[in-house]
């Protein structure tokens, strides 16, 4: 079966991870030039506006012409549906953490009344 275009929806273009560094950079809502992502991430010009292309097609940036320079500024709102999609899985993460907090707890409880040291559980998750 082909992998799905980058184009063809958030999921697919955040799937790259120099399209993820982007993202990371712009997430503190300044507008950003090509130029300066290329210098703060260390990519080639040409990635960089290949890159910022896809995430433009899907609608995860926004860009305005500011003379001869276009600056580009993320549509946060349009990452939403991967952050629905992951958040289904917060219960999973939540049971997990309380059982390691669980384990750590008797762990401890019973180093104190043996008076021995803590060691890790060796027990599955």
């Amino acid at each position: 079966m082909p992998r799905a275009a980058t184009t063809s929806d958030v999921f697919n273009a955040v799937a790259e991870d120099k399209r993820r560094q982007i993202i990371d950079l712009l997430t503190n809502g300044r507008e950003w030039s090509v130029g300066e992502i290329v210098v703060n991430l260390g990519l080639p010009q040409p990635t960089v506006s290949k890159h910022l292309g896809v995430l433009r097609t899907v609608g995860l940036v926004e860009v305005r012409k500011d003379g001869q320079s276009r600056l580009y500024r993320l549509n946060a709102a349009r990452i939403k549906p991967v952050y629905d999609w992951a958040k289904t899985f917060e219960q999973h993460w939540t049971t997990q953490l309380d059982r390691i907090k669980a384990r750590a707890e008797r762990s401890a409880a019973v180093a104190k009344e043996t008076k021995q040291p803590v060691t890790p559980a060796k027990e599955k998750l």
